[in-house]
Order: C-alpha cells, then sequence, then structure tokens
C-alpha cells in the first residue's frame, strides 16, 4: 500500500529532493501553420467572423454552428471588456489548463446552472492567468492541469493541487512556495470550505496544518504516557441546513425558472421563493458568525452556480469580498453538500498524490500523452479581400421620376382590375406610357412582357377585352424566355392545354380561366385579319356568336336532361320507400275463452264478446266499427303486396 502525504507536512528528505516535474519528450513536429490574421483586422467575406480573428467558413451552417461555440462568446464578451480576442488554439489551452469545478453532483434534484460555467471561470480568471498565445515559431505549449508534479529521484512523483499555491505563482516557484507551506504556523493553517446546491448547504472551517506546540516542563520523577500527536486536519466548525427550493426532479432554483418563464403563482413556487430567501438568509447569518475565523482563513473554497455565489460576494457588507485573492472552486467534481463530502474533499486536497514510475516508464507515458494531444487545425484560406465601397444608388431625374410612377400606377389599376379608372388614365397618360404594347420596364421587376399579359393572367375578362378590342392590343407578344423555362404559369381550368415547358408561350397561354379566353376568341372571330390568331397567338379557335348560342343551347340542354333524370330518380326512390312500409298484417282468430264473472273492461281480444260486455250500445257499436276498420285495412295491404 502506497504511503499517503499531507501536503502540509511532507518528510524533509523527500522534500529535498524534489524537481519540478516536465515532460522528458519531445512533440512530434508539426506542420507550420500559416500566419493568423492581423487583430482588428475584419473580413469582408460573408460567411465570416469578425470578432474571432477573421475565421473564414464553407457554409452558412458552419458559420451558424461557430457563433454557438464557447470560442466565439468568449470573444465576444472579452472584446465587451476591452480585450483582444485569442485564437482558436489558444482558447483550446485555455480550457485544457480550466481549473475549475464542474459542480457535478449525484442527486437527481440538484440544482443545475444555466449558463455555460466555462466561459465565465475563464472570464473570471483572465486577471491571474498564465498562458499566452503560442508562439509563432511553431513551438508547443502542453496544455495545464489541474494538479503539477514534483519528481524525486530514483522512482517517485508527487502531485498537488496548483489551488493550493498563491494564484500569481509562476510554474518555475511551485517547489518553493511547497517548501514553505511546509514551515509550521502558530494556531495552523486554517481553510473555509462551503457548498450549496438544489437547496442544501454545507459549511466548515478546517485546520489544515501542524500547530506549534509548546515544549511543557516534564517533571522526570513522574512517569507520563507520551502525548498522542494530534491529526493532521482538524474540523473546527461545521454547520449543514436544508431549505426546499428546488422542484423535485426537476432541477433549477425557483428564481432561474422565474426570470426564464415569468414568475409563477402556484403555491410549491411561492414555498420554493421562500426557502430561497430564508437559505440566503440563514448562509448570510452564518458567515456573520465565523467573520473572525474566516478572516484567519489562507483558502476559501466555494462551489456555488453562478446565481447562488452571489449569496457569498455580491452584497452590502459582505463578509468575503468579490476579488479576495483567497477564493478558490474545487479543482475535481464534486456531490451533494453534506459533512461527508466536506470531509471527502478535504482529504482530496491535503493529500499528495504519489505515484511509482521509472524515468524509461515516464518517457513512455509521456510520448504517448503527447501523441495524443489533437493536432492544430489548419486555418481556412482567407478570400481576397473584396471591395467595401457599396454601389452607389442612381439618381434620378424628375422626368424619369414622373414616368416610374406612371407604368407604376398603370401596372396597379391593371393588376387589380379597375376599369372605369384605368379608362380615364389611359385617356391623359396613355401616350406618355409608349402604347399600349410598350414593353414593361425592368426596374418593375416583372417577368411579363406586356399589359395584357399582366391582365389575361389576372383574370379581368373586362380589361382584356378593353385592351383587345378598343386599344388593339398585340396578343402575339412572346412571354419572358427565363419565366418560360422555369415553368412558373398555370391555369386554373382543366380544358386548356398547357404548352410544354420551355416552349413560346403567349398571352393566350397565361389566361386562367374559360371566361378570358372566350374573350381572345371572339375578338378573333370578330376581327380575324388583325393578327394571326391562329398561329403565332395559340388562339385554338374563334368563337363566333352562332358557335356561343349553340354551345349556351347544349348546356341549357344538357341542364334540362340532367334536372329530368334527377327527378325520375327522386320519384323512384318516393315509390320505393312507399312500397316498403308495407308490411303484410296476418289475422289470427283468438282463442276462445270462457266467460269471466264481472264486468269486463274496454281493450279485451277484439274477436271475443266478452271484450264488449257490460258496455253501453254506443260504445259498443263504435268498438265494432274499428274492427271492422282494421281487418279491412289487413285484407287490402295482403291484395297490395300480391298485385
Amino acid at each position: 500500500m502506497a504511503h499517503r502525504y499531507n501536503v502540509f507536512s511532507l518528510p524533509s528528505q523527500l522534500v529535498d529532493t524534489l524537481t519540478p516535474r516536465t515532460l522528458t519528450g519531445q512533440a512530434p513536429p508539426r506542420e507550420p501553420s500559416p500566419p493568423p490574421p492581423p487583430k482588428g483586422t475584419p473580413t469582408s467575406n460573408a460567411k465570416g467572423c469578425n470578432i474571432c480573428l477573421g475565421a473564414a467558413f464553407a457554409d452558412v451552417d458552419e458559420q451558424r454552428a461557430h457563433f454557438r461555440t464557447d470560442w466565439h462568446r468568449y470573444n465576444v464578451k472579452i472584446r465587451l471588456t476591452g480585450g483582444h480576442p485569442v485564437t482558436e488554439s489558444t482558447f483550446a489551452q485555455l480550457v485544457g489548463g480550466l481549473e475549475d469545478s464542474l459542480s457535478g453532483s449525484a442527486s437527481s434534484d440538484d440544482e443545475t446552472s444555466d449558463e455555460s460555467d466555462t466561459v465565465n471561470v475563464l472570464l473570471s480568471k483572465l486577471n491571474h492567468t498564465t498562458l499566452s498565445d503560442v508562439p509563432e515559431d511553431g513551438t508547443f505549449r502542453v496544455p495545464l492541469t489541474a494538479v503539477t508534479w514534483f519528481h524525486s529521484p530514483p522512482s517517485t512523483q508527487i502531485g498537488v493541487y496548483r489551488m493550493l499555491f498563491p494564484l500569481d505563482t509562476p510554474s518555475s516557484a511551485y517547489l518553493s512556495e511547497l517548501k514553505e507551506m511546509q514551515a509550521i504556523v502558530e494556531g495552523g493553517r486554517k481553510w473555509a470550505m462551503f457548498m450549496v446546491a438544489g437547496g442544501h448547504f454545507a459549511g466548515a472551517v478546517v485546520r489544515v496544518g501542524r500547530v506549534g506546540e509548546e515544549q511543557d516542563e516534564v517533571v522526570q520523577t513522574r512517569k507520563r504516557k507520551p502525548p498522542q500527536p494530534k491529526p493532521e486536519t482538524e474540523v473546527l466548525k461545521h454547520k449543514t441546513f436544508h431549505r426546499y427550493t428546488t422542484r423535485r426532479k426537476q432541477g433549477g432554483s425557483q428564481s432561474i425558472n422565474d426570470n426564464a418563464k415569468g414568475a409563477a403563482i402556484s403555491a410549491g413556487a411561492m414555498l420554493r421563493r421562500y426557502g430561497e430567501q430564508a437559505l440566503r438568509d440563514d448562509i448570510r447569518e452564518l458567515l456573520r458568525d465565523w467573520a473572525e475565523d474566516i478572516y484567519e482563513c489562507e483558502r476559501i473554497f466555494i462551489r456555488a452556480s453562478v446565481s447562488n455565489r452571489r449569496i457569498f460576494l455580491d452584497y452590502e457588507g459582505c463578509i468575503i469580498s468579490k476579488g479576495d485573492d483567497r477564493l478558490r472552486t474545487f479543482p475535481f467534481p464534486t456531490r451533494r453538500p453534506t459533512q461527508a463530502e466536506l470531509a471527502r474533499c478535504l482529504q482530496e486536497l491535503v493529500q499528495a498524490k504519489v505515484s511509482r514510475l521509472t524515468e524509461e516508464a515516464l518517457r513512455a507515458q509521456d510520448e504517448a500523452y503527447l501523441a495524443s494531444l489533437p493536432k492544430p487545425k489548419p486555418h481556412p484560406m482567407q478570400p481576397a479581400p473584396e471591395s467595401s465601397e457599396k454601389p452607389r444608388p442612381v439618381r434620378l431625374t424628375k422626368e424619369e421620376e414622373l414616368h416610374r410612377e406612371r407604368w407604376s400606377r398603370f401596372l396597379n389599376m391593371v393588376s387589380k382590375g379597375r376599369l372605369e379608372p384605368l379608362k380615364g388614365f389611359w385617356e391623359r397618360e396613355g401616350e406618355d406610357i409608349g402604347g399600349v404594347d410598350a414593353p414593361i420596364p425592368e426596374w418593375a421587376g416583372d417577368r411579363r412582357v406586356s399589359v395584357l399579359q399582366v391582365a389575361a393572367q389576372a383574370g379581368h375578362e373586362a380589361v382584356v377585352q378593353w385592351l383587345l378590342f378598343d386599344l388593339h392590343a398585340d396578343p402575339t407578344t412572346p412571354v419572358s424566355l427565363t419565366w418560360t423555362k422555369e415553368g412558373g404559369i398555370e391555369s386554373d381550368a382543366s380544358d386548356v392545354e398547357v404548352p410544354p415547358v420551355g416552349s413560346r408561350r403567349t398571352a393566350y397561354d397565361l389566361a386562367r380561366s374559360r371566361a378570358v379566353r372566350d374573350v381572345f376568341r371572339r375578338c378573333a372571330a370578330d376581327h380575324p385579319d388583325w393578327w394571326d390568331w391562329f398561329g403565332v397567338a395559340h388562339v385554338p379557335s374563334a368563337l363566333s356568336k352562332e358557335k356561343e348560342e349553340e354551345r349556351d343551347d347544349k348546356k341549357k340542354q344538357r341542364r334540362k336532361g340532367l334536372k329530368e333524370k334527377m327527378r325520375e330518380r327522386e320519384a323512384r326512390e318516393r315509390e320505393r320507400e312507399r312500397t316498403s312500409e308495407v308490411v303484410p298484417v296476418v289475422v289470427e282468430e283468438p282463442p276462445k275463452k270462457e266467460p269471466a264473472s264481472g264486468v269486463q273492461k274496454l281493450g279485451g281480444l277484439s274477436g271475443s264478446t266478452d271484450g264488449i260486455a257490460g258496455l253501453t250500445p254506443e260504445m259498443r257499436a263504435k268498438v265494432e266499427r274499428e274492427r271492422r276498420a282494421r281487418a279491412a285495412e289487413a285484407r287490402l295491404k295482403l291484395l297490395g303486396r300480391s298485385t
């Protein structure tokens, strides 16, 4: 079993032989990477990042993924504080050397933070970091770990957490600091340790160093037992308590949920808010009671989320100042705050890590570690900087502005089918427009070429008739070739033959209703010599008045025939329902019964004379008539079914 050492009471023979542990192997040669872009030089590429030293990306998805990375968030926050952004490799080194606790928990109802701790902890440690950018000569810098190692020949290694040393201590001075930690301090070295999560709190003030004992005079005449040595660590004060602040199996405090979703009104939410307030008051009251001991502590370890950390630091009259150099976080995962967990963390911090490896084993371990390190990513090739000058907007003259305004009003009235305002506008501005067949200007952004095409596609029958008959609009003007290739022309009618995609189309092909297409056919019948209707204009046939009347007559005859068929069908259905209601009734002679004594009431058997006994002659005649009527109805029904 390996011997356990306390970092404050290491054997002097071991301390004298310790040397700082460094990698004995060399890093594998790496290809020199291209120099990063100069700081502060934003890139003009649309798929780049102006903050992260001009990083460029292949597509938009890669750019969006970059904006969600911790590297980008760190550079954004560091720029807001007046600092300089770092490269991706430097940020990887910062994360690798992060000396912070991940605040792990073995309980499902512990509190979870709503923010990423990586970027926040890096920013809080910015003033104390000892890392720098990778030099330009390509030398490799090994990421720092939470434990620093010392070597004692021939095969002993001692590991100590860096958190135990002062924050501004360089790595080269760790050995001298370790030797100073072996000195005996009067009253012993004291630490304060606090944990809070999920409504659980645990705090303690502990002694971690040896106490200077006074040499008492021992009377030689009396035999006394030698005093027992004091333990290396001792808990001087401790306190644990719990408040209801977190909903069971949900995680997250009530205040965080209120900030994210709004204040809840349930009774449980009110209890949790009260629990948070009580927990905060209890912790601060405890800090005031332990104020004298906390002032004497060399280190103060706090495990808390971002919101719970304000309980200790950020309030008026706080015992622990926010910028105190004694503040530390646990450099390893922790569980639910309990007294046992504090004791475990204390032993983990003060016990030195011991390994027994020879020089050959160390060299092989170093080579394997260096080979496992990720290779630096090649910097993406920066595209050639484009001209940052924006195209200046073209200034229009008053005549051009008036001309555009006329066209805009003209197209608006045609597309909305406002015939009467359109006629008045054409009488005033028709000549300035350039005629009914004038092509639509490109600046209008319309892929149709003529006004007739706009009216035909919009389905305004009256406007199309006015353009064809009154203004003699040209129906043979072809549609734009680019729009034709895209196949964006559709018709709402099922009887129109759609030309194949890519063929030459006209205003008739854009018509989406039969009424608009009939206007083209009527004009072709009335004025066949105006245009090439059946060839270039794609009109299939002329529609004269005789053909239109004949088509209307056929429609009327068809509708009349349909109505007659509907009447016949309804008559057959009524007859079928009438016959289905007739049910044959079989009249059976009831068995004769002996006359009963006493008066018989109405409602007896139909065929017996007992049922009418005791009735008046008028009532007896009425019952007889009803019985004969029912018998006649039954015979008629039987005759109807037999026929």
